[in-house]
């Protein structure tokens, strides 16, 4: 059997009479752009977040680059965004004419550090981009605080994330995505809830706000022809909400399967010298979008050399920071250095980790791990 990071054929073999139904349909409809399944998969969206708004777009980035224009940020203003995350958070700030502020994460969560964030702020800053990596929360009531007392928008990248849930000091609890003023996530294939193409969506609760977006996503017309406001064109097509309206009703299953996994790497993974499991944080659950471990002593590329030599995949999220990345250098000094991110990028691994694996395939993979540190 080859092992896979995502099992994308054996998810849909699970599903493929219902997902195969939707595709027909759209089919035999002929609406492939805004049919009837859109509308609906953006209503059931809306109830399983518990947001008052979804808007269906193109792609994860588009919905992260509608929601900055949607909050009338202007060229030089400055935006906080962690320098540990795909290049996409701030490569949408750039692409705006903003500055991206690039900030350390957290070393055991991977989210954005909220300790150092006072010294980032400068008149010109504007808004802050949580991204909740791996499939686990920032730790939003402190963003929300800190930018409440800084006038900022938050802006959450929820790309990976999608079905985790954010507990409050209070005991109340929100889905990611509905917290900040703007959430943005994705749909690209792998991704936790992911359709068979290109896909994205924008979250809110403020009724002015969605009304903006959905402007902007539709080139910036409300009334067909009358454009009010310059935007540009993302739409989720009919197709891709037919399957995304079938893995919806599947998501918390696809989670509690990701966690099952997880829990068992861990079981058999922990308190090996030199390997540190996941951490997972008290106020939020983990939705597993990666297993990430951290090797130590500079062996994670010796690790994953001798992993595909066993044909075990693994993926490394992400090896360069996002400010030594060249397209980025112009946003920050000379010889700026962040010492989590930096260390991250030389430690992190993720292992296979998705809805349709067997015991007997990750016991494999957990004994070729076991046998790199026992001889390493």
């Amino acid at each position: 059997m080859k092992i896979q990071m995502v099992d994308l054929k054996g998810q849909y073999e699970k599903i493929k009479d219902e997902v195969n139904a939707g595709i027909q349909n759209c089919i035999d409809n002929t609406a492939f752009i805004n049919g009837p399944a859109v509308k609906e998969f953006q209503l059931d969206f809306e109830k399983y977040l518990g947001v008052k708004h979804v808007i269906p777009c193109a792609n994860g980035t588009d919905a992260l680059q509608i929601a900055m224009m949607a909050l009338d940020l202007k060229p030089g203003d400055e935006v906080i965004c962690p320098a540990f995350t795909y290049v996409a958070t701030a490569e949408v700030i750039g692409l705006l004419g903003l500055k991206p502020v690039m900030v350390d994460v957290d070393p055991k969560t991977f989210c954005i550090e909220m300790e150092n964030l006072e010294k980032y702020i400068t008149p010109n800053t504007k808004a802050i981009v949580p991204v909740h990596l791996y499939g686990q929360s920032a730790d939003m009531e402190k963003i929300m605080e800190f930018a409440k007392k800084h006038k900022l928008f938050v802006i959450e990248d929820n790309a990976q994330a999608i079905g985790s849930d954010y507990t409050f000091a209070d005991g109340t609890s929100k889905k990611t995505g509905t917290i900040g003023h703007i959430g943005c996530t994705s749909f690209f294939p792998s991704k936790n809830l992911g359709c068979y193409g290109d896909g994205g969506a924008i979250m809110t609760n403020d009724d002015d706000l969605a009304l903006k977006i959905r402007m902007i996503a539709n080139h910036g017309q409300e009334k067909k022809y009358y454009h009010k406001v310059l935007g540009c064109n993302s739409r989720l097509d009919t197709m891709q909400a037919e399957i995304l309206k079938v893995k919806l009703k599947h998501l918390d299953e696809y989670s509690a399967a990701r966690n099952k996994m997880a829990n068992y790497y861990d079981e058999n993974l922990n308190n090996i010298e030199g390997l540190e499991i996941p951490a997972r944080a008290e106020y939020s659950n983990h939705v597993f979008h990666q297993y990430t471990l951290k090797v130590a002593k500079g062996k994670r590329d010796e690790l994953q050399k001798y992993l595909a030599e066993k044909n075990i995949p693994s993926m490394i999220y992400y090896p360069l920071p996002l400010y030594k990345q060249e397209a980025f250098k112009q946003y920050v000094s000379e010889g700026f250095s962040l010492p989590v991110t930096e260390q991250l990028c030389s430690e992190v691994i993720s292992l296979p980790v998705h809805t349709e694996f067997n015991q007997e395939v990750q016991d494999y993979i957990i004994s070729e791990v076991k046998n790199f540190f026992q001889n390493n």
